[in-house]
């Protein structure tokens, strides 16, 4: 029977990782790493979490405090003495700062206390596979092309953020450092909402496209593509490769690939159906950073209260993505037998009606924080 260790399942790619987990009737032991003062304070917030993905009290009891495991991957050495690691025989590492701000805890998280839990987990006898969701964006990818996937050889220069740079470095130490470890690298595209539950479970990068879109103006070009893929299926791609054979040591992407990516001009008919509007089509125009910023005076009647310096901040962080216009090749993951991934335009619908009566900026802190 496995036991399958979780970090990260009070966020949004590890909670729909352990909704998925939950759902199944295969036996198995979940061990979820939280942030917390105690196992029923852990669990309270897991609880919390996984009822934004549409589990039902009954689902949600099936853990209890057994399965909590309070720590903290900024602070390592309060939990990785824990007995219940040496039982471990799978671990889904999720857990990160995804934030495109100037976080502090940005390489203490995602570099130091990841690497010391995979240092721990790779002394244990039993340890079958160690997946590690890193992000597709780590290769720091050229413009206009088809990435594939390889190891990393980038400087911190090539990243516009601190985040993609310490998700490179990490990938580099754990390949170089630590031979036994039966490592799969995960690298998701973008991810952005859920084909079903929209933006519920978190809003994260959507309101990019509100945002741009209420502008009728951004950094890229209507015709360039966007390899989005929902959390959803990023969790079924997770759990087929917990349960894959013989990929040790393999680099995967978990995107949306050449057939399910789609372009701006997709997006913006889309947007325009599910919000009643009429698409901007000609009215849209490219700008550069310098033109976006000349338009802040008008950010309070398309946003609403907002602070100005952080979203001008996000558009030239977004907006260097944006123009990428890159798709990251899916070939391994659909060889390993995954279906397709639904495009980005499918599920939107769902993404504007979960967000209709937020604001932006509250639909950026999670992405900021």
């Amino acid at each position: 029977m496995k036991t399958i260790l979780i970090t990260g399942a009070t966020g949004f790619l590890g909670g729909a990782v352990t909704v998925n987990l939950l759902k199944k009737e295969e036996a198995h032991t979940l061990l979820l790493l939280v942030r917390s003062r105690s196992a029923e304070e852990g669990l309270a917030r897991v609880r919390a979490n996984l009822a934004k993905f549409g589990l039902s009290a009954q689902q949600l009891a099936q853990l209890t405090p057994e399965n909590i495991l309070s720590g903290d991957l900024a602070a390592p050495a309060q939990f990785l003495d824990d007995a219940r690691l040496d039982s471990v025989t799978h671990v889904l590492n999720c857990a990160a700062v995804a934030s495109f701000g100037n976080n502090p805890l940005i390489w203490k998280v995602n570099v130091e206390g990841t690497f010391r839990l995979a240092s721990r987990m790779s002394r244990v006898a039993g340890l079958q596979r160690f997946i590690h969701v890193g992000t597709a964006m780590s290769c720091a990818p050229q413009a206009n092309t088809l990435v594939t996937e390889n190891e990393l050889d980038t400087l911190r220069d090539q990243h516009i953020v601190e985040y993609t740079w310490s998700k490179a470095t990490v990938e580099k130490m754990m390949l170089e450092s630590l031979p036994t470890l039966p490592l799969v690298i995960a690298r998701p595209s973008i991810v952005v909402g859920h084909s079903r539950h929209g933006c519920s479970p978190s809003p994260s990068i959507f309101w990019v496209f509100r945002m741009a879109l209420a502008l009728g103006e951004f950094m890229c070009e209507l015709e360039d593509r966007i390899d989005v893929v929902p959390v959803d299926y990023c969790a079924d791609a997770l759990e087929l490769l917990l349960n894959a054979e013989q990929i040790e040591k393999t680099i995967i992407h978990i995107s949306a690939g050449e057939n399910s990516s789609v372009t701006f001009a997709e997006i913006d008919r889309a947007m325009a159906r599910a919000s009643g509007q009429l698409p901007l089509g000609d009215r849209y125009q490219k700008v550069n950073y310098r033109q976006l910023s000349e338009s802040k005076s008008r950010f309070p009647a398309l946003f609403g209260p907002c602070n100005e310096r952080i979203v001008l901040r996000a558009m030239k962080l977004y907006g260097h993505f944006s123009r990428l216009n890159v798709v990251f090749s899916n070939e391994k993951l659909l060889a390993l037998g995954m279906p397709p991934s639904s495009k980005f335009t499918d599920y939107l619908h769902h993404c504007v009606a979960s967000t209709r009566d937020a604001t932006l900026a509250e639909l950026m802190e999670v992405d900021f924080k």
